[in-house]
């Protein structure tokens, strides 16, 4: 039987509570925790079989073997782990993902290897990190014509950097 969790993460009006499903295939998968108590993300791990080797430019879906219950009002940011980008060039294709507050399903994450040699995910590896964030509610209307600003339609490279 699946295992029920929950990871709670703070926010100014207090902690909200996320429910964790762990899903069979991940029985020995640690659930995502914080490495510090000041950490943003909660550390998602590498639900694979064995190991996943990612050649250069490589890219695959690595599975975490949870699915979470995001309250409505807020998403799931996936991100990538810097330490893996340093020391071996692994990062997401869609970073951050957004993970729904009505998704269900196991949450995965689409690494990337953009490093000059071979990267092994191995089953346990810490690959992400999850951070739970509230979401504006926002009703969008189409408008004959918008706010003048300092900046205007000055898009990518406007400022010179």
């Amino acid at each position: 039987m699946p295992h029920h969790a929950d990871l709670a993460s703070s926010t100014s009006a207090g902690p909200i509570r996320v429910a964790v499903l762990r899903l069979p295939h991940a029985a020995d998968i640690p659930l995502p925790s914080r490495a510090t108590p000041g950490s943003a993300g909660w550390d998602l791990h590498a639900a694979v079989p064995d190991s996943v080797t990612l050649q250069p430019g490589e890219r695959a879906l690595i599975p975490t073997g949870i699915c979470i219950a995001i309250p409505a009002g807020y998403e799931g940011q996936v991100r990538p782990r810097s330490g893996l980008a340093l020391r071996h060039g692994i990062g997401m294709v869609n970073a951050p993902g957004t993970i729904d507050s009505d998704y269900r399903g196991e949450i995965a994450v689409l690494l990337v290897n953009l490093g000059s040699e071979d990267a092994t995910i191995r089953r346990g590896n810490r690959i992400a990190q999850l951070v739970i964030a509230p979401v504006a509610e926002v009703v969008i209307a189409e408008a004959a014509s918008l706010d003048e600003t300092s900046r205007g339609a000055g898009g990518f490279g406007h400022s010179g950097t």
